[in-house]
């Protein structure tokens, strides 16, 4: 097998696949999505919550994931297969090599709108990007949007089409630490603007008055949507794997990443809203908008908002570069192993998915705005569906795949090959009982939520 995982590429030890995993988690949810749920959802009393959830429901599913991409040496379709069952291929091999499949190409819609911010500001046109109509006009405009959604889309292939070591992990090594410092650059110049306070107290001190039912389901939503859990990444990751590489700390090192990324981007962006923007709640739970709206009117409020915007947009760029490298890995990884096809023409094919999925993405919001999937735009739709429903329902195939036939005894073992497995009770527990209710929670919470009938 570890001739095979040679062949496929492999990563060169810890570092370089604690980096690229990190890299994988940290993404645009961290930087927009984190901060305005923590803002909704009790601030203080959201991240202990989200903190626990992480360690616990959270690390359970990213072993039992990473174990049988490195037992197997197969990216997700093939680690089912190779275990030999059929019943559970479906949902838990296919949807988890689709589901990136389906996230990348939007995903790299929105990168492109970063990358369109970040030229404006170095371009020096703050006073344009803070108008409130700048953004809609942007997205509007069907030239413009798609064109930037084709130079996102073209780095993320260019690091594909470089392989494993050269250009996963060698970028996921530049890029992570240099997203690290510039978050906390960030962080600090936030949080020592007058009237900052505040926001760090609500961000940071947990206030049980706030706490509901919906500030665990938003909680567990967020981790779904951080750890890059049932996307196929950590599967596909985990066969680049050596044997020798310790599971379980790799894991808690990356939560340690993804969480301290989430973290300096609350304390960037609700401490900021509280000094530029005093009294405006509803300014910190405008989703998508608090990054593209929100944020340029603060960057034009402050004195040499122009550079701090810059670093920002730099900021962000990596994040979104790393997860989107990860999605497309994974998917160039699915073809290889099912089609036996070259890196390259995998990377081609997975390239011709991201441009035709991704383009209707893109006008959905312009020639396609008339169209409507189940009431939503076209990149809503696909959000919807991935994250709401086959991730949920993937992740609840792989709690019954590794309590029922592969055995939690057999990811135990391949854990204990590089590690002691510290928190095997815990690991026990969660995967046979409570991952699996958590899930099911977060599928229906989410179907309720665009019914209607609850509002997450």
């Amino acid at each position: 097998m570890e001739a095979e995982k040679q062949s496929r590429g492999v990563f060169s030890g810890k570092l370089g696949y604690v980096l690229a995993a990190a890299g994988s988690a940290v993404g645009l949810g961290n930087i927009w999505r984190f901060p305005y749920l923590a803002a909704e959802y009790g601030g203080g009393i959201f991240l202990l919550t989200y903190l626990i959830l992480a360690l616990t429901f959270g690390y359970t599913l990213m072993v039992s994931e990473t174990a049988l991409g490195r037992m197997t040496g197969k990216s997700p379709v093939g680690a089912f297969r190779k275990l030999k069952n059929t019943r559970l291929s479906l949902a838990g091999g296919w949807i988890n090599a689709i589901i990136p499949m389906l996230i990348l190409p939007y995903y790299s819609v929105i990168g492109g709108w970063v990358a369109k911010y970040l030229f404006e500001y170095m371009a020096g046109h703050v006073a344009e990007t803070a108008s409130s109509e700048y953004f809609t006009a942007f997205i509007s405009n069907a030239s413009s949007a798609e064109g930037w959604f084709l130079v996102f889309a073209f780095l993320t292939m260019l690091v594909i089409a470089l392989g494993v070591e050269n250009g996963v992990e060698k970028v996921s090594r530049i890029m992570m630490p240099g997203l690290v410092i510039l978050a906390v650059v960030m962080a600090i110049y936030s949080m020592t603007r007058p009237g900052a306070v505040e926001g760090i107290k609500y961000f940071l001190i947990p206030d049980l008055s706030h706490f509901s039912w919906m500030t665990v389901v938003a909680a567990l939503g967020q981790m779904f949507y951080s750890l890059s859990i049932a996307m196929g990444i950590l599967i596909t990751y985990g066969s680049y794997m050596k044997k020798d590489v310790n599971i379980e700390t790799s894991m808690h090192h990356v939560i340690f990443f993804d969480s301290g990324i989430a973290i300096l981007s609350g304390l960037m962006i609700i401490p900021a809203v509280f000094a530029f923007s005093p009294g405006d709640a509803g300014a910190l739970s405008q989703g998508p908008s608090l990054m593209f709206v929100t944020m340029p009117k603060i960057f034009h409020s402050m004195g040499g908002g122009r550079y701090v915007a810059i670093i920002f947009f730099v900021m962000v760029l990596f994040a979104a570069l790393t997860s989107s490298i990860s999605l497309a890995e994974t998917c160039a990884s699915t073809f290889q192993d099912e089609l036996h096809w070259s890196r390259k023409k995998s990377t081609i094919m997975v390239g011709l998915i991201v441009l035709v999925l991704g383009t209707f993405s893109s006008l959905g919001f312009s020639t396609l705005s008339n169209v409507r999937l189940l009431g939503m735009q076209i990149l809503d739709f696909f959000d919807f569906l991935t994250n709401s429903l086959m991730m949920p329902i993937s992740s609840f195939a792989i709690c019954i795949f590794v309590v029922y036939v592969v055995g939690v005894k057999k990811i135990a073992e391949e854990v204990k090959l590089s590690s002691a497995f510290r928190f095997e009770g815990m690991y026990k527990v969660f995967i046979k009982y409570i991952a699996p209710f958590f899930v099911m929670v977060i599928l229906l919470s989410s179907i309720a939520n665009v019914l209607g009938i609850i509002h997450i």
